[in-house]
């Protein structure tokens, strides 16, 4: 009984469990990049159109437009006078001046005498001198007649006058002084005109 238990179990083989393997998860696999040829534009094969020569555009046509004119930046140059306007000015000169003998200092004189064939024209006399002068523009507002030839000039002020030789840097004759004249240097001592530092605006001072 015993053997033959023995040779059942020899001859039933025990079988041994097989454990499946556990699944294994695939990694999504990307697609691979699609290489493209590129191919230069110079190999791609030229259009009718792009192989015809471009249109040539009609010219457009533009109107000049007014233009502003533009004030200059250079100086104006100074206007001078013609022939008439200065004879006119220097004929309204001669006519300011005063004639006759004018009495100077240290006791000399000046004879002026307008020159009645040339108008505009005076003949300047005195002890020693005699002058054939013509007037003369000044900016100073000074009247003044001169002999070039000679070197001499006449100036005439509101208060005086005085005789000048230019040559040798000179003065012949000074306080020369017409009726005209001493009365306004009168005036000018009786009201003074004001003082740049007078503020009561009199001409005279505040003491």
């Amino acid at each position: 009984m015993t053997a033959t238990a023995t040779s059942t179990a020899t001859a039933t083989p025990r079988t041994a469990e097989v454990i499946p393997p556990a699944p294994v998860e695939a990694a999504p696999v990307e697609a691979a990049p699609v290489w493209r040829a590129v191919v230069p534009s110079a190999a791609l094969p030229l259009s009718a159109a792009a192989v015809a020569a471009p249109a040539v555009q009609a010219p457009v046509l533009l109107t000049p437009q007014a233009q502003t004119p533009v004030a200059s930046s250079a100086p104006a140059k100074p206007q001078t006078l013609d022939g008439a306007d200065q004879v006119s000015q220097e004929l309204a000169i001669a006519q300011q001046i005063h004639q006759g003998v004018l009495p100077c200092e240290m006791g000399a004189s000046v004879r002026v005498e307008a020159d009645v064939a040339q108008p505009g024209y005076f003949n300047v006399l005195g002890k020693g001198f005699r002058y054939r002068m013509y007037p003369v523009r000044t900016s100073t507002g000074a009247l003044r007649l001169e002999d070039k030839k000679a070197g001499a000039v006449w100036l005439q002020l509101a208060n005086k006058s005085m005789l000048m030789d230019q040559k040798k840097g000179r003065r012949m004759a000074d306080e020369c002084a017409h009726p005209e004249q001493v009365a306004y240097g009168q005036a000018m001592k009786t009201n003074p005109p004001p003082s740049l530092f007078d503020k009561t605006g009199m001409g005279r001072s505040n003491d």
